[in-house]
């Protein structure tokens, strides 16, 4: 499948969902890929979120799938298996069979949370065995709390539950005694130590009761706080390079995370990331935050590249030298097909009812249309101004069983002299306005008496509905606006139009508030230039 994004969010929770949101209002073509399988899924309510407090979850998320769709953002309910490439054009790899492309990567995966091995802790995890005092404490104050030494943070954990209840335990477990510094500040707390490995969780009707030591003894407890280790879900960025680093809280390494810089973005240009795989200590509405900025952060970025590219096209457009340049670089770049290979859908149907005979292809790129028409027994001459471009075109001319002339020319200085074509096609061949109807009679002083000049352009009223294309919306005429510059006393136009097709994924259309349309309208000219006739000789 073709499917093109200026963004590809990796991870549907609060980090993604807003970085979707600020790039979706930003009229970018976002993906957001989602496995369903969020890490608060277990807690029945999360906090501290202004205006959301006590909200489940599920919730949540479900009003921001909603609201990012408003604007026009794929959801993607789907696995990431892989990811590749590099900035500006990256791969993702989903589990159903798709292939995503991106310019930029936002990373949302968030992490897992690795829980201590004592029989009903997973069970319990995130109702009655719980971490953060901040998301839950409010939940068990003034209930017996048992904290269960599993990591260096523990006694800090009991010292922080202590502020929600009176009733803390520190069950060491398999931790060292404490020093005398730490035992004297627990017991000026009033936090209590229990001696003796934790067994198991004991329960009844799927509630905690207690905390069962090796020895048999049963310590009522109505929470549990253990302090699980959280690792980075960042395995599908190996391809890309990142790999998680050790997190740090004081001296204790808790985990891993992805780093960022300030903006979001990480180590590898054009991949951000944010929310708790980058950071492990952030709640619900400081990852929502983080991937809002990171989405604002991959924005300008995007703007700083497509500001690049028009000032380079306007380049090409005018200095010959730097044109030939630019597009051999880009044919070269990726080492390997910039376009799909396939027939310009204008070519096909207005050319499918005319007679084979000798063919121009202006601008002919690869030779989709090149090799289409020879195929059907054309002539055909591929000019371009890439001897790459041209070179490709031959060798898939080759594989199609056929054969092309191909002609390395600037078609703004190229003259076709006393060769003429019975079809000269240009397909999505752009000029400046004030070249255009220079390159439009010269294209149609290549025709034949009798012959068909057939041009396909965008059309600009696409920038209107978010289409990207290079440059401003007056670089792109009309059909009407092409057929003008031709001479009516030796032309009839046959069709001169603004028409829809479906969008290629490189377009990336994006419609707004409605969403993704689907369509783009391309501006066609179709002209036949009148035959020689006995008066026309005298």
């Amino acid at each position: 499948m073709d499917e093109t994004y200026d963004v590809v969010v990796i991870g549907g929770g609060a980090a993604g969902l807003s970085g979707a949101l600020a790039l979706g209002r930003a009229r970018r073509s976002v993906a957001v890929v989602d496995e369903g399988t969020p890490r608060n899924a277990p807690a029945h309510e999360m906090h501290n979120y202004l205006g959301r407090d006590g909200t489940p979850p599920g919730d949540l998320l479900a009003a921001g799938r909603a609201e990012v769709a408003g604007y026009g953002v794929a959801l993607v309910q789907d696995t990431v298996t892989s990811t590749g490439g590099t900035v500006g054009a990256f791969t993702v790899e989903l589990a159903g069979g798709r292939v995503l492309q991106a310019r930029r990567l936002l990373v949302t995966t968030g992490l897992t949370d690795e829980l201590p091995d004592i029989p009903g802790v997973r069970e319990l995890w995130g109702t009655d065995v719980l971490h953060c005092p901040y998301c839950h404490g409010w939940e068990v104050r003034d209930q017996a709390v048992g904290v269960i030494a599993t990591g260096p943070m523990s006694v800090h954990q009991a010292q922080l539950w202590r502020q929600w209840s009176a009733d803390v335990l520190l069950f060491l477990h398999t931790a060292p005694e404490p020093d005398d510094a730490t035992a004297e500040a627990l017991a000026a707390r009033g936090v209590r130590v229990v001696r003796g490995e934790v067994a198991a969780l004991e329960t009844e009707g799927g509630r905690l009761t207690g905390v069962r030591l090796a020895d048999g003894e049963v310590v009522p407890r109505a929470a549990v706080v253990v302090a699980p280790r959280f690792t980075a879900r960042s395995a599908v960025l190996t391809g890309l390079g990142l790999e998680a680093a050790p997190f740090r809280m004081g001296e204790a390494v808790v985990g891993s995370h992805v780093p960022v810089d300030p903006r979001g973005a990480t180590a590898v240009p054009g991949v951000w990331a944010a929310g708790n795989v980058a950071d492990l200590s952030a709640q619900v509405i400081s990852a929502a935050a983080a991937g809002l900025g990171a989405g604002a952060q991959i924005n300008a970025d995007l703007v700083a590249e497509d500001t690049r590219a028009a000032v380079e096209v306007v380049r090409a457009q005018t200095d010959p030298e730097f044109g030939e340049r630019w597009w051999e670089e880009r044919y070269r770049a990726n080492g390997h097909r910039v376009w799909s290979g396939r027939v310009n859908d204008v070519l096909a149907t207005e050319a499918a009812g005319l007679p084979p005979g000798r063919a121009l292809d202006a601008g002919a790129g690869e030779g989709g249309d090149s090799v289409w028409l020879a195929r059907r027994g054309w002539q055909v001459t591929a000019l371009d101004v890439s001897r790459t471009a041209l070179d490709r075109a031959a060798a898939a001319a080759a594989d199609a069983g056929v054969e092309l002339e191909t002609r390395q020319a600037d078609i703004t200085a190229w003259q076709p002299g006393e060769e003429r074509w019975d079809l000269v096609t240009a397909s999505f061949l752009h000029f400046l306005p004030d070249r255009r109807d220079d390159v439009l009679r010269t294209l149609a002083s290549a025709v034949a008496p009798g012959g068909t000049l057939l041009v396909t352009a965008h059309d600009g009223g696409d920038a209107a509905h978010g289409v990207r294309r290079p440059g401003l919306p007056e670089w792109y005429a009309t059909g009407e606006q092409m057929a003008a510059a031709l001479d009516p006393a030796e032309w009839t136009v046959e069709v001169a139009e603004t028409r829809p097709r479906p969008a290629r994924g490189h377009e990336a259309v994006h419609g707004g508030h409605g969403g993704h349309e689907g369509h783009v309208a391309d501006a066609v000219l179709r002209a036949r230039r009148q035959p020689v006739t006995s008066s026309s000789l005298v």
